[in-house]
């Protein structure tokens, strides 16, 4: 019945037929023919900073593709307001974060009940009224994207860096408050990465710009109250597979800038407490070498996989000498176990590893080495750091939850070992945990892999007959897939979904080999564990064929391109958000930001044919088949600049032109948002709510009746 709701819509309608206008070009032996290559607009980088700018043509077939897919979905209009209306009542809409203290101070992020955006507030660490220092439903008033990344209270508490992208396309700009006054200063640093790092004395900052091509190339050293347009350069990264971040040491002595390509990384330090300071290297990149460090007095500490530590391990080195040639191990390799990330305090050295799957927090005595580990007791969970605005600190800030269990915010005293949770995500609508199930299983792979996959189902859901399964994955750049809390999945598994995570190859839930084992030529396992994920759980009754709803973004659209030509019959339907299709001439484009980066991730095909033809023999664009597909639901940002608008809109395009059947085929979208979609929180709750839609009309329980 729901295939026909689809179905019965789109037989009413006429979907959008792009022009074909054939662009042809030659590399290697092969001709490579692209006919709906004039979507790729060729102001392109104009679109981004000013949307008005995309040519007539472009705009007409992307708003027919709306109205279109509109159209389709129209019958769930009725459903979606109710599915919105269930996601925004477990939302507590005056929330508020767990104030952190800083010096005198403790600042918090909170809402108002109705409000799209945070405000950001502090009060006196010893009790009294509250300040608002900043308040985004104010700030976005009139705007049509609005999405704050950072709010940096300077070291002296008298002034606030915020940084704000009002066009989706990632460029920040950092304007300072003074809180004395309330007024802004006039001086805004345009086209940053929205972050900032201010100086010991509180009289200027770091910030990072991006370059003509959107890279984050340049840091740059702004005094309040200048022209931007004298701010001086500290760093610069000339080759363009490489890119700049900065962020402040735990104990506030430096600007740590990181440089990062696909398969190394460097480190530079900017003394704080210096206002002429230059950047000094900690120790110079390699090919392969991985590291990130942090300060600690007159020491590094370094987290790197030297010396075949393919999962990571720990050196120290002194301060004064930080290159290689003195690193000690302080924390050695143990192969199976990785560390994926750290921080240090005054008496105290944490770091977060992971071993069988499962994320653990480790604390070290930084005088005697004696260490002790945090962990919990479910079959899967989640634990994250939290950042701490204090180095000389007893307490350590992190958060558990699982796919059960609601996000849980504890501090944790270090040296007392007490734990003390601070809050608990309240569902206001209700949740009682026992009401559910989550569960690791392991599907084979083609090769013999073991693939991990994290299953949350209701616990009266009926195991004598298959379920509809929506089935996330992602697969790429080392991204771990957290077996974590999120409360929009319950509107699904309360009407009968199992809800599934498939911890695929190119991530690194099982490790760095996990990661390495999914990209380049090993690309095709993802795609491979995917679809071994996807029949397991059906074997195991879980689900059966054509009752799977695969979702995945970005490099996880991807995937859904990738599984949705090789097994189309295997899903009920296809949710690919800004995905990322038409990898093959995206990689041959190095004009494009992000295309020299990737090479190190997917190859480079321009450079042997090998490499081109591997990619081809996978990129969703390119293998478009007249096949029966199922139904689509395609997302996209016209501001995106990590996965361009025209991606998913060619994909679309050809799949209309040379399926054989099925579908039907949609493409929505956000004109007036980028690679995140919309920005306010309920806004994203309606496109969670049409994605959910999607899913439960694609499998039979949308509810609808058709005359």
């Amino acid at each position: 019945m729901t295939k026909s709701i689809l179905h019965h819509a789109a037989a009413a309608l006429s979907p959008p037929a792009a022009e074909k206008r054939l662009v042809t070009k030659s590399v290697h032996r092969f001709t490579l023919e692209d006919e709906y290559a004039w979507l790729k607009a060729a102001n392109w980088q104009e679109v981004l900073k000013k949307p008005k700018t995309l040519p007539a043509d472009i705009y007409q077939l992307l708003k027919d593709e709306n109205d279109y897919a509109d159209g389709v979905l129209k019958p769930l209009a009725s459903l979606r307001r109710k599915l919105l209306k269930e996601l925004r009542a477990r939302i507590l809409e005056d929330d508020s974060d767990v104030p952190l203290p800083y010096g005198p101070w403790q600042y918090y992020e909170r809402h108002r009940e109705g409000g799209q955006h945070a405000l950001y507030c502090r009060s006196p660490r010893g009790g009294g009224a509250e300040e608002i220092l900043f308040d985004g439903d104010v700030q976005s008033k009139g705007k049509k994207f609005f999405d704050l990344s950072n709010f940096v209270p300077s070291a002296d508490h008298s002034m606030l860096a915020w940084c704000v992208d009002d066009k989706g396309s990632e460029m920040y700009s950092v304007t300072v408050r003074d809180l004395a006054s309330g007024k802004d200063f006039t001086d805004v640093v345009k086209n940053t990465d929205g972050t900032a790092v201010w100086t010991a004395d509180s009289k200027a900052f770091y910030y990072v710009r991006n370059d003509d091509n959107h890279r984050t190339a340049q840091v740059f050293r702004h005094v309040v109250g200048t022209n931007p347009k004298t701010d001086k350069l500290i760093v610069e990264e000339l080759d363009p597979a490489w890119f700049v971040h900065i962020n402040e040491s735990q104990d506030g002595a430096f600007c740590i800038v990181s440089i990062r390509g696909h398969d190394a990384s460097e480190c530079h330090l900017i003394p704080l407490n210096d206002p002429d300071a230059t950047a000094r290297i900690v120790t110079p990149r390699e090919p392969g070498l991985r590291y990130d460090c942090q300060s600690h007095g007159a020491q590094l500490y370094i987290r790197t996989n030297a010396d075949g530590a393919e999962d990571f391990k720990i050196v120290r080195a002194p301060l004064k000498s930080p290159e290689r040639a003195h690193w000690v191990d302080d924390v050695p390799y143990r192969d199976g176990r990785m560390i994926v990330t750290g921080t240090v305090f005054q008496d105290f050295i944490v770091r977060l590893e992971r071993e069988d799957g499962l994320p653990r927090l480790i604390v070290r005595d930084a005088a005697t080495g004696e260490e002790h580990a945090i962990q919990f007791d479910e079959d899967a969970y989640y634990i994250g750091l939290e950042d701490s605005l204090e180095f000389d600190t007893d307490i350590l800030r992190f958060t558990y939850s699982s796919m059960t269990t609601p996000e849980e915010v504890y501090d944790y005293n270090m040296r007392t070992r007490e734990r003390i949770l601070r809050k608990r995500q309240e569902i206001p609508s209700g949740h009682t945990d026992s009401d559910y199930v989550t569960k690791r299983i392991y599907a084979l792979s083609a090769d013999g892999a073991r693939i991990p996959v994290t299953l949350l189902y209701r616990k009266d859901l009926p195991r004598d007959t298959p379920a509809p399964l929506l089935l996330y994955g992602y697969g790429a750049y080392g991204y771990s897939m957290p077996a974590s809390f999120s409360e929009n999945r319950f509107s699904l598994v309360d009407r009968g979904f199992v809800y599934a995570l498939a911890h695929i190859r190119g991530g690194t839930d099982k490790g760095w080999h996990w990661y390495t084992n999914g990209k380049l030529e090993n690309k095709p396992n993802t795609f491979k564990d995917f679809i071994a994920a996807a029949r397991h759980l059906i074997s195991e009754g879980y689900t059966a064929p054509g009752k799977i709803i695969a979702h995945g973004g970005s490099a996880g659209g991807m995937l859904m391109g990738a599984v949705s030509n090789m097994t189309p019959e295997v899903f009920g339907g296809i949710i690919a958000d800004v995905p990322f299709v038409d990898v093959l001439n995206t990689m041959l484009d190095d004009e494009l930001p992000l295309t020299p980066p990737e090479w190190l991730e997917w190859g480079n095909p321009a450079e042997t044919e090998d490499v081109f033809e591997r990619i081809r023999s996978y990129s969703p664009y390119d293998n478009v088949c007249a096949q029966i597909y199922p139904p689509i639901l395609a997302l996209g940002g016209l501001t995106d600049p990590r996965v361009t608008y025209w991606e998913p809109a060619k994909w679309v395009a050809r799949l209309r032109e040379r399926m054989a059947g099925g579908g039907p085929i949609l493409l929505k979208t956000n004109m007036s948002a980028g690679h995140g979609g919309a920005s306010g929180r309920f806004d994203q709750l309606g496109e969670v709510a049409m994605q959910q839609a999607f899913a439960l009309a694609c499998v039979g329980l949308d509810g609808v009746k058709i005359a």
